[in-house]
């Protein structure tokens, strides 16, 4: 099942961030999944998104592949998937 236009809209919302490089990387990613995003995709997103600027730039840019608070969804094959489709170039 895929997010509703409101649920993907709160997302877009949500990553509006502090620094530009967030927001680069995240709109691309929104432009080219945006409308294939499951309900499962946006749990994870919203887990990412609630991280300081600087632990998602250290996940996005692949310089970690956890956060704190994130360890256990780290480990999932669904978080792995997402984090593979946010880190294309």
């Amino acid at each position: 099942m895929t997010l509703t236009n409101a649920e993907l809209y709160r997302l877009k919302s949500d990553a509006r961030r502090g620094l530009l490089e967030n927001d680069l990387i995240l709109q691309r990613f929104f432009q080219r999944y945006g409308a294939e995003l499951s309900v499962e995709d946006g749990k994870l997103l919203t887990l990412l998104l609630a991280l300081e600027d600087n632990d998602l730039m250290d996940l996005l840019i692949g310089r970690k592949d956890s956060a704190v608070g994130l360890d256990q969804e780290s480990e999932s094959p669904s978080f792995k998937a997402l984090l593979k489709r946010l880190r294309e170039k």
